[in-house]
């Protein structure tokens, strides 16, 4: 068993990367003891070694922000985990999706990442929140309540706003537009139970299908 080739550090531990399946973005570092890792394996969920407190630690278990196992994978020296992970709620302690916000050094030229697609996350989250807590005064409050059929005239209404901004070649416009029917698009997938991260797996599955990649 691949189990028993994995080579812990002097401590009994191993590093264990995770990452988001779909978006794969990096969530946070920490580690694992060969028990932890059995009980991720067994559970289905994430378990780690926590080096400061010593002890076992099922992440989500207090919060509720649990990570669905995908699949674990181990280096080439087998020294190290990539844990790919569907998340039910932030990475980080913070509150934060991951814990790796703070940049040092960026390059203006190659300045396309995956970070620059966070606030798709962001929205949603917000939708979410929006739709649970039902805030007076809110736009986003104001379309639930009005229910599904409210929902999709405004997402047919922002439809037709990107076609004339694209049609008048009006990219200022259409940069407004669309980002509109972004958000509507968002509240109709929440209002449908309907997560995002279904609708990228579908394009990754598309895509691999197409290049084999």
């Amino acid at each position: 068993m691949i189990l028993d080739e994995l080579k812990f550090d002097e401590k009994g531990l191993i590093p264990a990367v995770v990452q988001d399946v779909v978006t794969k973005e990096v969530l946070t570092l920490a580690y694992m003891n060969k028990e932890s890792l059995e009980k991720s394996m067994s559970t289905g969920e994430t378990w780690f070694y926590s080096r400061s407190r010593q002890e076992l630690w099922h992440k989500g278990g207090t919060s509720g922000n649990t990570q669905s196992i995908v699949e674990i994978k181990y280096d080439c020296d087998q020294d190290a985990l990539v844990v790919l992970i569907q998340p039910n709620g932030p990475a980080c302690h913070n509150g934060t999706t991951s814990c790796f916000v703070d940049s040092m050094y960026q390059n203006k030229e190659r300045d396309v990442t995956s970070a620059d697609y966070q606030i798709l996350a962001n929205l949603e989250k917000v939708i979410e929140e929006r739709d649970i807590k039902r805030p007076e005064g809110t736009y986003t409050t104001y379309l639930f309540e009005k229910g599904v059929d409210k929902i999709l005239k405004k997402v047919g209404e922002e439809a037709a706003e990107v076609i004339i901004a694209a049609k008048n070649r009006d990219s200022e416009e259409l940069k407004w537009e669309a980002s509109d029917l972004l958000y509507h698009l968002f509240v109709l997938l929440r209002e449908q139970k309907l997560p995002f991260s279904e609708i990228l797996q579908v394009l990754e599955a598309r895509h691999e299908e197409k290049t084999g990649k």
